[in-house]
């Protein structure tokens, strides 16, 4: 595991939750601010349940959670919308509001926000939807939309500095090239601002090559803090159950390409 960060801006100690019967964690890790960590993990880990507990959608049952050096439950609303933005994985919305407006229900906690329709506008241009602002959000594909929900984000924390990004699965919906010029975008928009990033991923070589740490969740339970180098395909192999083939870029960057193991083949008596 590594060592936890002196100073951090997210700390979870013993932290657990349950859904129905179920346990999840217990969770021990920092993040300091300016971190982008990737969680990963097969699916129904509890990947999206960590997830929702920092974002407090699902209640700890146990230990220690900190939020800049403060008891999360001790962050009012309002406080935590202005440090703390949460893309979820499901994009959806009730009404068919135009999608400027969904960007800008990222800074609803803003009693006086005279910028804010030109950080709507900045915060488009930097997800890639600027051209959609005038859409209605629900006649848009899911991968529009995924970027609208982006730029709600981005807005939201547009000029505040260390805060965090938590997203779930930010690039799932979206064509390669929009995968990587969305990934530079949140890069470039968390170092800008030294915004710590905690995202859920399935495709490792997007965590491999865009975040500096990886979280393992297998079986609801963290079973590793890693950095983000050629040293962790051995605990990606075990943790997917799967064979790892790397190959190395001109530029020095590892990619991997998933094999699945043969079976034991059974021994005759």
């Amino acid at each position: 595991m590594i060592a936890e960060p002196s100073s951090s801006i997210l700390s979870l100690h013993d932290v657990t939750t349950r859904a129905g019967t179920r346990t999840f964690g217990p969770f021990n890790f920092s993040v300091s601010a300016g971190e982008q960590i990737a969680i990963l993990g097969p699916s129904g880990a509890g990947k999206s349940t960590l997830l929702k507990v920092i974002s407090r959608e699902l209640p700890a049952t146990s230990g220690a959670f900190l939020f800049i050096n403060k008891d999360i439950h001790t962050w009012s609303l309002v406080e935590l919308s202005r440090q703390r933005a949460v893309l979820p994985q499901s994009h959806e919305i009730a009404f068919g509001l135009p999608a400027g407006l969904v960007i800008g229900l990222g800074r609803v906690s803003r009693m006086h926000d005279p910028a804010l329709p030109n950080i709507v506008r900045q915060a488009a241009e930097l997800a890639c939807c600027a051209h959609l602002l005038d859409r209605r959000f629900d006649t848009l594909s899911g991968g529009e939309k995924a970027r609208v929900q982006l730029a709600r984000i981005f807005a939201q924390l547009w000029d505040s500095q260390h805060g965090l990004l938590l997203i779930d699965e930010p690039i799932a919906s979206l064509d390669p090239g929009l995968q990587f010029d969305l990934m530079d975008a949140i890069n470039t928009f968390a170092k800008e601002r030294h915004h710590a990033v905690l995202a859920v991923l399935h495709d490792i070589n997007h965590a491999l090559a865009n975040f500096e740490r990886l979280l393992l969740i297998k079986n609801s339970t963290l079973i590793d803090d890693i950095a983000c180098d050629a040293n962790v395909i051995p605990q990606l192999e075990k943790l997917y159950d799967i064979s790892l083939e790397t190959i190395t870029g001109s530029d020095g960057a590892i990619f991997v390409k998933p094999v699945r193991r043969k079976p034991t083949a059974m021994v005759a008596a």
